[in-house]
């Protein structure tokens, strides 16, 4: 092959759809390829006339407009223009004209039409166009994963083993050794049909009765536990893992309907799930001291980067991680109580941010806050939660939680407050809104209560999804604030880099990419009285009120699930490579295929905000 064609062969093999096209076939469109120069302003392609060429841009870039002369898209290098009127009858469905001087690769019709019949992947590409190129990448990556794509039920080997809720403890442990399981369902069989009361696993015998040396008659009933978490026939193995994972359980009852399909455990799940995290939240449960908690803290990094090698999605990532991050916090939480005592009257620790959105990731620090019972008096009840709260923080610091800089702890008094003043904080933000205030509130809007009373910030996640739907300032506020964050993509669809500072030349994932989207879905949720946290949940929510089309919330979610892949891969390579993982990348550093599609991914972003704009009437303030 001449140098001139394999110059034009490897270019173009750094792109889609030719990224992926067999050599034989890329071969061919080499071979037949024509290249034309087209100055600043030429128009390439006028609408309705007769085109039997598909048009790759080689350098430059060129505008796409609709027949009615409307802007459409503006296309560079690596990209493609021309394949709707080649699908359709060879006449040109959208003029073309070059926007700077372009160098174009000219492709025959007869070559399109033969990688269209004989390249699958070439055929889904041009079939599609930006959102939907996006959604279909995601989609073929998400059928790779096993654990994305298969339901609980196949975990499930047996029939479910139980027993009437009346039974005695000798009795529940004979039944569980001689049918060999680790659990054992608890059945009120009173009614019509059998209904779950409770279950009682190996440990719970262990932990609860042996260790307590209780009477074989005792009633099972004393020492089962009630309030079960289950979850449906349908959930898929991923989805059962985060709910082990957030609510520390090891075993989980499948349902269908009012009945038992079977018991899933921890055990069925790790065959599936190779990064073990769910061995590293048991492991942090038995740690002693805050020095045994800082010796395991090394394995979250490596559990992270065994998941993004497992291709697991970003929810499931960021779920995972927020799971580890409550329980290194959970368990600072009770050693706290070990050394300073029972707490003086109830609290409730929250979690903010990216770990009550479930969305966290190994570059993270601590944000935190206490709620604390309305029988508050700061003189005889202050010094022990302030000795609790600073015995946490300072316990995270060691395993990798950096202090927040923006002192968003509950080791500051204002956010170490009782319930009543909580709640007296968000009425006056969601009622009396300032710019400047919300600004600076905005993280408080994402809560979880993680230990203690948390019906505590359920009466607060409560009142939020009341208030705010009714108060048309407060959402014009925040959706302006939301404005602050632009995505970096430039007028020419090229990525708009840093100038200054030691992050020259690159783009924040965080704070151009996910950071924009969780803040705009946010506002949209808060508006239709929503009470969900996590931002794929949040999209659900916002689809219930139909208060954006199918459509756009269909790029939402693939534009938010790209962006955060593309963050999360780079700080697992990051790792790997024994450097200090960030949200900061260049884009040389980035393959084609992660390059276009996070400019179609940006794109919607910036819709997204002109959008957010528009709906709630927000002035812009640029502060990026």
């Amino acid at each position: 092959m001449q140098a001139e064609l394999i110059d034009i062969r490897n270019h173009m093999a750094q792109y889609p759809p030719f990224d992926e096209m067999p050599d034989k076939l890329l071969d061919q469109v080499v071979g037949g390829i024509e290249v034309v120069y087209f100055r600043a302003g030429t128009q390439i392609l006028e609408f309705g006339e007769s085109n039997n060429w598909l048009f790759y841009v080689r350098s430059g870039a060129v505008e796409i407009y609709r027949r009615s002369g409307e802007l459409y898209n503006r296309i560079s290098e690596g990209e493609i223009f021309g394949q709707f009127g080649l699908l359709m009858n060879k006449r040109v469905r959208f003029p073309a004209r070059a926007l700077e001087d372009t160098l174009i690769y000219k492709i025959p019709g007869e070559i399109f039409q033969l990688l269209w019949e004989s390249d699958d992947n070439f055929a889904d590409f041009v079939e599609i166009e930006d959102r939907s190129r996006l959604r279909s990448a995601l989609s073929r990556r998400e059928k790779s994963n096993e654990l994305m794509t298969s339901k609980v039920t196949r975990l499930i080997s047996r029939k479910p083993v139980s027993a009437p809720h009346t039974v005695r403890l000798q009795e529940a442990a004979r039944i569980m050794t001689e049918q060999g399981v680790s659990a054992l369902l608890l059945m009120d069989e009173e009614g019509e049909k059998p209904l779950l009361r409770g279950i009682i696993t190996d440990r719970d015998l262990r932990t609860r009765a042996l260790s307590e040396a209780l009477p074989s008659e005792t009633p099972i009933s004393e020492i089962m536990s009630e309030d079960l978490i289950t979850i449906g026939s349908s959930v898929f193995i991923f989805e059962a893992m985060l709910t082990m994972l957030h609510n520390n359980v090891h075993h989980l009852p499948v349902m269908e309907g009012d009945e038992v399909r079977g018991v899933i455990a921890l055990s069925d799940i790790v065959k599936y799930e190779s990064q073990s995290s769910l061995y590293l939240v048991s492991n942090i449960y038995h740690q002693k001291d805050v020095r045994g908690l800082k010796a395991i803290s090394q394995n979250v990094r490596d559990s992270f980067v065994r998941m993004v090698n497992e291709d697991a999605n970003s929810h499931m990532i960021g779920s995972a991680m927020a799971g580890i991050g409550r329980s290194f916090t959970q368990r600072l939480l009770e050693l706290g109580e070990e050394k300073l005592g029972p707490p003086p009257i109830p609290y409730c620790f929250m979690a903010l941010g990216s770990m009550a959105r479930d969305e966290q990731l190994v570059v993270t620090d601590q944000d935190n806050a206490m709620i604390l019972d309305d029988s508050f008096v700061p003189e005889e009840h202050d010094e022990y939660f302030l000795a609790l709260a600073k015995f946490v923080s300072d316990g995270l610091a060691e395993c990798g939680y950096s202090y927040c800089t923006g002192d968003i702890m509950a080791t500051n008094r204002k956010w170490r407050q009782p319930l009543k003043v909580w709640k007296e904080y968000f009425t006056d933000w969601i009622e009396n809104p300032k710019a400047e205030a919300l600004l600076n509130s905005n993280i408080f809007f994402d809560l979880d209560g993680i230990y203690g009373q948390t019906d505590f910030a359920e009466q607060l996640k409560t009142l939020v999804a009341n208030k705010a739907a009714n108060s048309p300032r407060f959402l014009a506020m925040l959706a302006r604030n939301a404005l602050n964050r632009t995505p970096p993509i430039g007028f020419f669809r090229t990525f708009v880099l840093e100038e200054d500072g030691k992050q020259q030349k690159t783009f924040n994932l965080k704070r151009r990419g996910t950071a924009p989207l969780s803040d705009l879905i946010r506002v949209h949720a808060l508006a239709c009285g929503s009470r969900a946290q996590n931002s794929f949940e949040r999209l659900k929510a916002i689809g219930n009120t139909k208060l954006l089309l199918d459509d756009d919330l269909g790029n939402l979610r693939d534009a938010l699930e790209f962006i955060s892949i593309v963050r999360i891969r780079h700080q697992a390579l990051a790792i790997e490579a024994g450097k200090e993982p960030d949200n900061n990348v260049r884009p040389e550093d980035l393959s084609p295929f992660e390059r276009s599609h996070l400019k179609d991914a940006f794109q919607v972003v910036s819709n997204a905000q002109k959008f957010l704009r528009f709906r709630y009437n927000a002035q812009v303030v640029r502060n990026v």
